[in-house]
């Protein structure tokens, strides 16, 4: 019985390794496709410096690279006060208008606590969203289950993942695993 119960969590772990894996390597391969009605950046953590974190910088500079090159002219960043001000989208914003992005191009949306929020606000402030197509930048491993969400609130939802360091992306991958395994039973 205990061999038994040692190969299951044997192949628990695999299959969580390999999901892991899975969902980053996808992520990597997303391309903007055209043009959109606006670029969403998904938020994510400020430093108690109040700079974008890592994955959140390497978000906006994507972003900001799909701006200059045509994809849309509008760039929504999402996301609330986290445990340092100022909020996620304002960090974002402020990298954003360092890197040459007008503040003509900017949307802010500042609540949000989570992926499912950050559409769910996103859309609310674009008041066209049922008919919108969207970008969401994100991290790579973090595509699959963005498209999904903020698909439930604009009429074509797309997504690219943006990557930075490697440790980060291995542990955010394994958790988002778990999420997606959540998100499948609510």
């Amino acid at each position: 019985m205990l061999r038994i119960a040692f190969w299951v969590i044997v192949a628990a772990l695999f299959n969580w390794c390999a999901g892991a894996f899975a969902l980053d390597a996808w992520g990597k391969t997303r391309k903007a496709d055209g043009y959109y009605d606006a670029i969403i950046v998904a938020g994510c953590s400020v430093y108690p410096n109040g700079r974008p974190s890592p994955a959140l910088e390497w978000r906006v500079r994507k972003a900001v690279d799909l701006w200059r090159l045509g994809a849309s002219r509008r760039v929504v960043f999402t996301g609330g006060m986290g445990d340092f001000p100022p909020t996620e989208a304002e960090a974002g914003a402020a990298l954003a208008t360092e890197l040459g992005l007008p503040q003509s191009a900017m949307t802010l949306e500042k609540h949000s606590k989570s992926t499912l929020q950050n559409a769910q606000n996103a859309a609310s402030i674009l008041p066209e969203s049922a008919h919108m197509r969207v970008l969401v930048v994100t991290d790579a491993y973090h595509v699959f289950r963005a498209r999904r969400l903020f698909a439930r609130f604009f009429q074509d939802a797309d997504a690219v993942g943006s990557t930075y360091g490697e440790w980060s992306r291995v542990k955010g991958a394994m958790r988002e695993v778990l999420a997606l395994f959540k998100h499948a039973f609510t």
